[in-house]
């Protein structure tokens, strides 16, 4: 298809499957909480396909549609529970309308911002799709804010409604007295099933296709210093990695996704919300990851494909494997978000047989910029992988390119990289080159397949002695220790070298090492200078809602320990 012809909004995304596919099925919900959850293909196709109530007339499947036929269109499931909340691709469409009814009807015009303050659900689902599909810009905040991250949140990025869950709607209530501007409140339950839906009846209203430049969302990062930074991502920006996803892992209408990951953060957001819209797939969404019934979830709801964090993937490997059932129909594993250390890598890949695609990314490039190739063959251990969807580089301190083995800092230009930070012109500027490639912070080289790997932050870098040192090299050494669950190194001042090393450790359950033999495995690995100085044994790790360790936060974390 000519570039001219493709979707650059997520109006046109939807467009595309609703007129090809309107009775395919694009989400599923899952209870987590349902130890005896079936899967998709013992409901009857009513329970699928029945439309939405005021949408009797649209493109729907009949009832009489029979299983074969409904696969067909891009179900993979044999089915989940007694009566599954699903939606396809014609009913999304009538609920987009309905919300652009609902935004109307509370004054709000397309280009003001809606925050979401909502868990996983269907209902979540369906406001933040058909806010953006009807022009209007979303703020999903981040659960694990606190009073004070969330206020300056909803007054910095000047949402006009919010929109929060019964449970937070009280404490959500508290932080909106406190705005200097009034801000509208509704309450709604992240489940679609819920009594109290705010679309009910509602008529939906025809939308036009929005602008492909237009703020379709607006993303704070986690703030691990200073305050947060309000990421503008525009629809072209959103239908670009949308699509490049779906490109990059040979992904169509029979594929299925377990969607564990919280939508507030730009991983679920871009990869399981939005991918699927570009190729036609579905989403089985629980409330929240459980690693007790991960698997039975996957299996029940017939996934082709999961996407998860390292954390995750390290709670996974601590768990139970399935038992007398075939894992065989997931076709890849996908890690993102955080360093997947080599060493659990292997060991899921070992366990559970399903290949591991490690891939890196960044809210301000709609989450993947590198991933590793489909084929688990020409992969790399330890890599996240080559440029996905845009070009990639690794620039000096003077912001120049360097050769292939060099280390630098390494910076990205393409369709889905960020117009900018919200209100934040100077940052905007200092976080660009000259020549428009984004500055990422992350240090690493490419080798001369290019592949790319990632050595640290350049905030996060260790200086002891003049001598640059990777935290993330401490980390991975002390994870291959038998005793070890999780490791984070950090730089702390010292009067000789400036800095030195501070180690935090999680130990397995079960397990015991103290300090003096862990200070004899660094030092058979890593080498009298680059072993920890100082050790401390935690019962966690302090992260982000992404599941990244927030190394700038291990002293404070360990003082209040």
């Amino acid at each position: 298809m000519s570039e001219d012809l493709l979707p650059r909004t997520v109006w046109a995304l939807l467009e595309v499957q609703t007129t090809a596919r309107p009775a395919a099925l694009y989400a599923l919900a899952l209870d987590a909480g349902d130890a005896n959850a079936q899967s998709p293909s013992s409901v009857t196709d009513a329970a699928f396909l029945k439309p939405p109530q005021g949408c009797e007339g649209t493109a729907h499947a009949s009832a009489s549609m029979g299983p074969a036929n409904l696969r067909t269109e891009g179900d993979v499931g044999e089915s989940a529970a007694p009566n599954p909340v699903s939606i396809s691709f014609a009913a999304l469409s009538h609920y987009c309308g309905q919300v652009a009814t609902l935004f109307k009807g509370q004054g709000l015009q397309p280009g003001d911002t809606v925050s979401l303050v909502m868990p996983n659900g269907l209902n979540t689902l369906r406001l933040l799709l058909g806010a953006m599909h009807g022009g209007w810009c979303v703020n999903p905040v981040n659960l694990l804010s606190s009073p004070e991250q969330m206020r300056y949140v909803l007054e910095h990025g000047d949402c006009k409604l919010v929109i929060a869950s019964p449970d937070w709607a009280e404490r959500v209530q508290a932080v909106l007295a406190t705005l200097t501007r009034p801000v509208g409140l509704l309450v709604c339950c992240p489940d679609m099933d819920a009594d109290d839906s705010l679309l009910g009846s509602l008529q939906p209203t025809p939308m036009p296709e929005p602008q492909a430049e237009a703020m379709a969302l607006l993303m704070y990062t986690s703030g691990t210093t200073g305050v947060p930074k309000g990421v503008v991502l525009t629809q072209s920006n959103l239908a670009a990695n949308a699509m490049a996803i779906s490109a990059e892992h040979r992904l169509g209408a029979r594929d299925r996704v377990l969607a564990v990951l919280p939508l507030y953060h730009i991983n679920a957001f871009a990869v399981t919300m939005l991918a699927p819209l570009a190729h036609g797939g579905s989403l089985a969404m629980p409330s929240k990851f459980s690693a007790a019934r991960f698997w039975q979830q996957a299996l029940h709801a017939q996934c082709t494909w999961i996407n998860v964090v390292p954390t995750m993937i390290s709670y996974l490997l601590e768990g139970a494997a399935p038992k007398g059932e075939s894992l065989s129909h997931i076709r890849f594993c996908r890690s993102a978000s955080a360093a997947l250390p080599p060493a659990h890598l292997q060991a899921f890949e070992q366990r559970f047989g399903i290949g591991v695609i490690e891939t890196m990314g960044l809210t301000e490039t709609v989450a993947p910029s590198f991933s590793n190739p489909y084929e688990p063959t020409l992969r790399k251990l330890g890599s996240v992988g080559q440029a996905s969807g845009c070009e990639a580089c690794v620039i000096d301190a003077q912001l120049r390119p360097v050769p292939d083995g060099t280390t630098g800092e390494i910076a990205i230009r393409g369709p889905q990289v960020m117009r900018g930070y919200y209100k934040n012109p100077e940052v905007t500027n200092a976080s660009f080159t000259p020549d428009g490639w984004l500055r990422t912070g992350d240090l690493g080289h490419r080798d001369t397949d290019g592949f790319f790997f990632v050595t640290g932050r350049i905030k996060e870098l260790i200086i002891k002695g003049g001598e640059n040192i990777a935290p993330r090299e401490i980390d991975e050494v002390l994870l291959r220790h038998p005793s070890v669950l999780d490791a984070a190194a950090t730089g702390v001042p010292d009067a000789h070298y400036g800095q030195e090393i501070m180690v935090c450790i999680v130990l397995r359950e079960g397990c015991a090492a103290d300090e003096v033999a862990l200070r004899a495995f660094c030092h058979e690995h890593l080498g009298r200078y680059k072993t920890p100085k100082v050790f401390h044994f935690v019962q966690d790790l302090p992260r982000g809602p992404s599941g990244k360790v927030q190394r700038l936060k291990l002293l404070d974390w360990v003082a209040q320990a």
